[in-house]
């Protein structure tokens, strides 16, 4: 039981911090320009049309920076369904223990530029252990012979 209230500890953290923490830009870019969000600097490069196996897609290319150093390439999309032309943004997510940083693209707003959408959300990883502790600890609690039922020992007459 006690697993399972450290997870429900670690959950509140997680759940709290993300929410008081997340920094969020909603804003047009053009290629080559960038937004910094804290320590995080996001630079468009710009968008290609791809396409995919039932869809086409504008697949966007953005180059995370922290502190100067380079952590990941993030490629969002706007997908064009063939049945229908349904339209669908997949957002990009690089994942990370203290934090997860999302982008995702909007329209575009003529000139190579386009609405992006970044966020810089901490702790997101804190919450998914937290349940994950909490449903170890039930798991444990439920396994545990103390708390098994017990035939009782005396016959009935």
């Amino acid at each position: 039981m006690t697993l399972a209230h450290v997870g429900v500890s670690v959950f509140l953290i997680g759940a709290l911090l993300t929410e008081g923490l997340s920094r969020q830009r909603e804003l047009a870019l053009a290629p080559g320009q960038s937004v910094t969000l804290g320590h995080h600097a996001f630079r468009f490069q710009g968008v290609v049309r791809s396409p995919g196996p039932n869809y086409v897609s504008d697949l966007g290319t953005v180059q995370v920076m922290r502190d100067g150093v380079a952590l990941a390439d993030m490629h969002p999309e706007k997908r064009t369904y063939a049945s229908g032309g349904q339209v669908m943004t997949e957002a990009a997510i690089a994942p990370g223990m203290t934090h997860d940083l999302y982008v995702a693209l909007g329209e575009p707003l003529g000139g190579g530029s386009w609405a992006l959408r970044v966020h810089v959300k901490p702790f997101v990883r804190w919450i998914w252990l937290g349940a994950v502790l909490m449903a170890l600890g039930g798991f444990v609690a439920a396994t545990d012979r103390r708390f098994r039922h017990r035939p009782s020992d005396r016959t009935t007459q």
